[in-house]
This record gives structure tokens, C-alpha cells and sequence, in this order.
């Protein structure tokens, strides 16, 4: 007969489970010292597989929507740029304009904080869970633009 430790750590290979793998012996250390319960084990061992699976997506998420490097609304100075409402920048961030299907402009002269406002604000969104993609003015018109003539 199989030990249930050992079934346990085939389970979590056969459901690609690496993270909960790599710190399995030491929460059960913790479980058998009496440090945690059962289902905090269960949980201990779901959350690391869980956080290590949400950044690999954030991450994947961030290069595809064009957004690296990184930049937070956090890093952002706003004594920069004191023209800035910093209140409804922040609010932003909470995504509302999304659900409301509007579209997000950032308008001004070079050095303005535009790019960094624009980036912080899709890695928001992408930490979210929503689809970004973030392209200038000039790529979303190259990106319009047919690339065959109709003859009609």
C-alpha cells in the first residue's frame, strides 16, 4: 500500500501543482508539530499553488498588454505634475470606467507623467483580471487602417 503522503505528492504532480510540491514536506512538518490544523494545511498548501499561478498570469498578462516595465500609481509623483487631480486619477484605478464600456484618453505634451498614468492604471486592470492592451495614438490608427483597396 502507497503511504498517503506519497499519494498526496502524486496527486500534486498529476494536477501540476508545483508550488503546493515544493513546500508540501514543510507544512506537514508544521501539521505534525501542532502548529497548524488540517485545514490549514489544505489552505497553507492552496494558496502558495494559488499565488504562484496568479503572478505567473499577472506576469504573462503585463508583456502581452505591453505594460513593462511596471509602473504603479504608488511611483507615480504627483508634485510632478500638481495640474493632476490626484483624486480622480486614484479613482481610476478603480476601474469604473471599464464597466461603464468608456475609453480612457491620456492627452498632453511629452514629459507630462502620460505613459506612466496610462501603464499604472492598465496593470490595475490586468491585476484585475481584465484584458489590456495599451499602443499609441499612431498605432491603434495604423492598426485601423485597411491594408487592401476595395475595387468596386
Amino acid at each position: 500500500m502507497i503511504p498517503v503522503t506519497e499519494r498526496i505528492r502524486q496527486s500534486l504532480v498529476s494536477l501540476h501543482m508545483a508550488r503546493a510540491l515544493e513546500t508540501l514536506d514543510q507544512t506537514l512538518s508544521r501539521l505534525e508539530k501542532g502548529e497548524i490544523s488540517a485545514i490549514e494545511a489544505i489552505d497553507e498548501l492552496l494558496a502558495e499553488e494559488l499565488n504562484l499561478r496568479e503572478g505567473r498570469r499577472i506576469g504573462v498578462a503585463l508583456r502581452t498588454a505591453r505594460l513593462m516595465p511596471v509602473k504603479t500609481l504608488e511611483s507615480f509623483d504627483f508634485s510632478f505634475q500638481p495640474s493632476l487631480d490626484r483624486h480622480r486619477i486614484m479613482a481610476l484605478a478603480q476601474l469604473e470606467f471599464i464597466k461603464r464600456a468608456e475609453v480612457l484618453h491620456f492627452l498632453g505634451p511629452p514629459g507630462t507623467g502620460k505613459s506612466h498614468l496610462a501603464t499604472a492604471i492598465g496593470v490595475a486592470a490586468v491585476r484585475a483580471g481584465r484584458s489590456v492592451y495599451r499602443c499609441s495614438l499612431a498605432e491603434l490608427i495604423v492598426s485601423a487602417t485597411p491594408t487592401t483597396s476595395c475595387h468596386c
